[in-house]
């Protein structure tokens, strides 16, 4: 009697036992969850585990729920075969833009050569180059049109920018010819630039070892004989035209403390001299307006 007494109750202590094991594991699970949801991960480097076809797509599913925070997203565009990560900015002028590149402090060399701008380089919570596989692939998603932010600080903290709508790029084939649209902002139309010569609109892109940039076999800029406008900007890649006034991926000169051309928007302009800049950063996000407000 007493031994069939203590199986029974012996088994009652291993259901009990099942049972606060399965509870336990349930409050865990639940922590998690509450945890994804308010964005509180503890791994704040590990990239959210959130897809969307960009970060303006992301922005517009979360927005309903709660304000998805700025870091890096899982995204795979529409039409792609492949996800890669990519920092969205949800802070900057309503949030949702997918950031193609970064420019801070000169820790990120962006003397590189085309198969490092073609598949993009640096660390995106820093200095970075996105690529321009990946960008082709945001900007050629069906149905979709982008505008792209240019932001700039200068050496002593003031600020400006520049905006393009209807910005897209063509495919690797054609060097990935880069077109803007409206101009909009405060630091000037650099890209166009003041002469037609300037103009870098509906140009390929170049780096010091494949030469897009109407320099054949050479131009004048500035007065000076240019052969190539990436050699002659240190060896950095961008959409050059004999050579233009815009180039974001110049050698960062305030770290490196030359005197050298640098990251260049030269259009933005204090008491008729051009600003040293010393960050930058390009950002594209979906246009369902002409520009943001």
């Amino acid at each position: 009697m007493v031994k069939s007494m203590m199986e029974e109750h012996q088994k009652s202590l291993d259901f009990l036992s099942n049972q606060v094991s399965e509870l336990t594991n349930k409050v865990l699970l639940l922590n998690a969850e509450v945890l994804k949801k308010k964005n509180t991960d503890p791994f704040i480097h590990r990239p959210f585990q959130t897809h969307g076809f960009d970060c303006s797509d992301i922005k517009n599913n979360f927005g309903t729920i709660s304000k998805a925070p700025s870091g890096i997203y899982i995204i795979q565009p529409e039409g792609t075969q492949f996800s890669f990560e990519a920092f969205c900015d949800m802070d900057y002028r309503g949030g949702g833009w997918t950031v193609l590149q970064k420019r801070i402090d000169g820790t990120i060399d962006f003397q590189r050569t085309w198969l490092d701008y073609m598949e993009g380089f640096g660390e995106l919570s820093g200095e970075f180059w996105l690529g321009l596989r990946k960008t082709f692939c945001i900007l050629n998603q069906k149905n979709t049109s982008f505008m792209l932010n240019i932001a700039l600080e200068a050496e002593d903290g003031s600020q400006a920018y520049a905006t393009y709508d209807n910005f897209w790029i063509e495919d690797e084939k054609t060097s990935f010819i880069m077109h803007v649209g409206r101009y909009f902002g405060t630091a000037g139309d650099a890209i166009r630039g003041y002469k037609k010569e300037d103009n870098q609109n509906a140009m390929p892109f170049s780096t010091y070892d494949i030469d897009n940039d109407n320099c054949y076999p050479s131009c004048f800029f500035n007065g000076t004989k240019v052969n190539s406008c990436s050699q002659h900007n240190n060896k950095s890649g961008w959409w050059f035209s004999q050579c233009g006034l815009a180039n974001l991926n110049g050698v960062h000169r305030v770290t490196r403390g030359i005197d050298i051309a640098g990251i260049q928007w030269d259009t933005w302009k204090e008491n008729n001299s051009i600003i040293k800049i010393k960050s930058a950063s390009m950002k594209i996000k979906r246009t369902h307006y002409p520009f943001y407000k």
